[in-house]
């Protein structure tokens, strides 16, 4: 019987052959091209186009300040389908328009014939070169969304997280001058959270200033700006009386040992920020901090993203997911994660006023993840 079906099936396959190529060759030229090209597979295409993020605030940070951010927006089409990807490039990643753009034209998608092969293709594209990781995570992100669109299953639901326990995500205040300071502390009483950039000799003026306004919890980002580990020792333990619940990256990265011996010390959860980029410096980070911060922009992606934050855990560390100055794009790719996370900071399409997507919200401060296939973007801008 089975070996009767096989006969079957391979005739009929030989006569709809050839049947089609009859039909075929009664057409015209023109029409026959045509239908040629509907019975061909389809092709992953990628486009690109660079940007320029234009923030509301100058932000200012413990090394440097910028108005700008530079971006590159990417798309991925299959079949008719569309997903939207970003990279994103403050100036410590080495970045830039220039390169990610150079980096693009050298990635080739159409001899992928299956668009669901994501370890094969991601890891081809990050084979590209080394670095690169905004422009790497610009095609993850579209490469993700695209799929979820194919499945029309927004990522939360294909990963198997509950959408209702995203975390709050903080609102982030560099560092200013004290009335900037308080007036975008006022600005900010929408959200739960408050991120506050430290490392300078503002410091402790920046904390009361903030605390003459409200009393939420702060979490405090010094980006490597305090040098002295003693020093940062006493900071951590006046900070925890001002209901600062975790600090990021308190010394240089390069200062291991010193980290360490702080982490071990400190009466606050110490994350790495800079001091931890992708999947491989995990390990390496166990015993320096309590637990990292992930970004799209520094590991890649969303794929890679999802492997850290699993190895993280079953180090028993805790887990941040963070952002640069992004547009909604990345920004509604990383919520998808945050069910996972102990802390979100996904506040970077917030401070930019050219945002050109319509994805993840913020409401009363929560991270809310939208009822959409992919990574829940739709398109606001050509």
């Amino acid at each position: 019987m089975t070996h009767n079906r096989r006969d079957f099936l391979k005739q009929s396959s030989v006569l709809a052959g050839s049947a089609v190529a009859a039909s075929l060759a009664s057409l015209p030229a023109a029409a026959s091209a045509q239908a040629a090209r509907r019975g061909a597979k389809p092709r992953l295409t990628l486009r690109y186009r660079p940007y320029t993020l234009e923030l509301r605030h100058v932000f200012t940070i413990a090394n440097s300040s910028r108005t700008t951010t530079p971006v590159v927006l990417t798309e991925i089409e299959y079949d008719g389908v569309t997903g939207y990807g970003e990279a994103s490039m403050p100036p410590y990643l080495g970045e830039s328009h220039a390169s990610v753009l150079d980096f693009l034209a050298r990635v080739d998608l159409s001899k992928y014939e299956n668009p669901f092969e994501l370890d094969t293709i991601l890891r081809d594209v990050d084979a590209i070169t080394s670095g690169n990781t905004a422009a790497k995570a610009s095609v993850d992100i579209a490469l993700h969304d695209l799929l979820g669109r194919l499945m029309h299953q927004p990522w939360y639901n294909i990963w198997g997280f509950n959408p209702a326990r995203t975390p709050y995500t903080s609102f982030t205040i560099g560092i200013d001058t004290q009335d900037v300071v308080r007036q975008k502390t006022r600005e900010a009483a929408a959200y739960k959270v408050l991120k506050v950039k430290l490392g300078r000799d503002t410091d402790r003026m920046i904390i009361e200033t903030i605390r003459s306004v409200t009393d939420k919890p702060i979490t405090a980002d010094v980006n490597q700006g305090w040098k002295d580990r003693a020093a940062a020792l006493d900071m951590l333990h006046w900070l925890k009386e001002k209901n600062v619940v975790m600090v990021e990256q308190p010394l240089p990265k390069e200062q291991v040992d010193d980290l360490a011996w702080l982490t071990e010390r400190s009466p606050l959860p110490i994350i790495g920020d800079e001091g931890v980029q992708r999947l491989t410096d995990i390990p390496h980070a166990k015993g320096v901090y309590h637990g990292i911060n992930i970004k799209l922009m520094k590991c890649t992606g969303m794929r890679e993203a999802h492997k850290m934050i699993v190895l993280a855990r079953s180090l028993g560390m805790k887990v941040m997911l963070g952002c640069m100055t992004e547009t909604s794009c990345a920004i509604s790719a990383a919520s998808h994660l945050s069910p996972m996370v102990d802390w979100a900071d996904l506040d970077g399409a917030l401070l930019i006023g050219n945002d050109v997507y319509d994805g993840t919200q913020v409401i009363d401060g929560k991270v809310t993840l939208r009822d959409r296939p992919g990574i829940g973007v739709t398109k606001l801008t050509g």
